[in-house]
């Protein structure tokens, strides 16, 4: 079992992570998108990473955004470095791209 992170852990490593935010044992993402293809097409994308990291998200697809937010079930709901290292393998995937 993932080891839980100190609120310390947590404060530096989401300060790493542009855009995400770590609240009540979660962190989150929420990408605007120009189209709700677009929408799919990320969350297709994140869902194939996770499947790599066999550390798997909560999604949510809406109309031109993706909600995306990790928590480690296996170690009661808290977060831990697999959550970090799955929301810094999103954030390698470039979305939404700057025009």
């Amino acid at each position: 079992m993932a080891a839980a992170l100190t609120e310390a852990d947590i404060t530096a490593r989401i300060a790493a992570l542009p855009g995400w935010a770590a609240e009540n044992g979660v962190i989150s993402k929420t990408y605007a998108l120009d189209s709700y293809m677009a929408g799919l097409a990320l969350a297709s994308a994140i869902g194939t990473v996770c499947e790599g990291l066999d550390h798997h998200p909560d999604l949510y697809i809406g109309y031109k955004k993706v909600r995306v937010s990790f928590t480690t079930h296996s170690a009661g709901n808290q977060l831990t470095a697999k959550d970090f290292e799955a929301a810094a393998a999103i954030e390698r995937l470039g979305y939404p791209r700057v025009k």
